[in-house]
């Protein structure tokens, strides 16, 4: 069974960094943007407020399914990575998940607190919505620089973190784009056509500074023939750019005509951003320091943990289909009566 595909040390490792990279791709498109929607709460008032929030109310527990999935393959595949990652940005995660269950609460005592208390919890979901999305922001600098704390690396991550948090700010406003209309979605794609500069120019500081932290990243890149090879992952994020920029000067449009165009469009960005990091980074799961085949359990233990994924992955999927499914249009009220 386990030589039934090749060598079992090498195409599960492979498996489960693929099962995990989906997983934290598919987190960080979905819950990024309802944690952009959380960033852009402050600048409206309560009414256009309580349509932001309910335009991710059906989804929004259920896209952060994706990052437990993603920490728990990590955990039982590469329990080496598990440890030294973990340890090393110990700070930032306990901020991220202090983050995540302060908008989790305030998302839920907002529609049921006293009318005078509600603004105190819009000010606590905006809040840990900023803190999940600094924190997350630090740790991909952090890991970008190999996981060694000192002041350039701090500097950088710091960066990061700014620059991720506007990421989420711009899907978000495209989310909105696409899930409200009117006023409200008139202001998203004011915020989008701002948003859009920093969300490039985060990729673009990235990009450059990922070969430039590792001689090994720079040969992968820009050794020959891979420069070829590679370019048109560039080129279709700049085309894919171009036109999105060009969507946003057009909207919003006759009959709300195109309006899921750019959050489609930017999915498309993060996925493209997010599979030249992989390869960057590639075989490592640590960077420059640990690869996935020395990091990952043995053949059996994870022969057994695929038999469950298996099973567990496709409910999770076909649960986020549903809910996308059944609660797709323009958002409504959220009430809970």
């Amino acid at each position: 069974m386990l030589t039934l595909f090749g060598d079992p040390e090498v195409w599960l490792p492979l498996a489960f960094a693929g099962l995990m990279g989906i997983s934290i791709l598919v987190y960080v498109i979905l819950d990024g943007f309802d944690l952009g929607v959380g960033l852009l709460a402050p600048l409206v008032g309560v009414n256009d407020r309580d349509r932001m929030i309910a335009s991710i109310g059906p989804f929004w527990d259920a896209n952060e399914t994706w990052l437990v999935l993603a920490i728990g393959l990590l955990l039982v595949a590469f329990p080496t990575a598990h440890g030294i990652i973990l340890s090393t940005l110990y700070l930032p995660v306990a901020i991220m998940l202090v983050g995540l269950i302060l908008r989790g609460v305030a998302f839920e005592f907002r529609v049921k607190a006293p009318a005078g208390h509600k603004a105190s919890w819009d000010r606590a979901f905006f809040a840990g919505s900023l803190m999940t999305a600094l924190a997350q922001g630090f740790m991909l600098g952090m890991y970008i620089t190999g996981l060694e704390w000192s002041i350039g690396t701090l500097v950088f991550s710091a960066l990061t973190a700014v620059f991720l948090t506007v990421g989420y700010s711009f899907i978000g406003a495209t989310w909105l784009i696409y899930k409200t209309e009117g006023a409200l979605q008139k202001k998203a794609v004011s915020w989008a056509r701002g948003g859009i500069w920093g969300m490039l120019g985060g990729v673009a500081a990235i990009s450059i500074a990922s070969p430039l932290a590792s001689e090994r990243i720079f040969e992968r890149w820009f050794g020959f023939p891979e420069i070829l090879l590679l370019a048109p992952l560039p080129l279709t994020f700049a085309a894919i750019a171009g036109l999105l920029i060009y969507m946003l000067s057009r909207l919003p449009a006759k009959d709300d005509a195109y309006a899921m165009v750019p959050f489609v469009a930017t999915v498309f960005l993060f996925a493209l951003a997010f599979a030249g990091l992989a390869y960057s980074f590639y075989p490592y799961v640590v960077p420059d320091r640990l690869t996935l085949y020395d990091a990952a359990a043995a053949p059996e233990s994870l022969l057994i943990i695929l038999v469950g994924a298996v099973f567990v992955i496709p409910v999770i999927v076909a649960y986020s289909v549903l809910a996308y499914t059944v609660f797709r249009g323009k958002a409504t009220d959220l009430t809970y009566d």
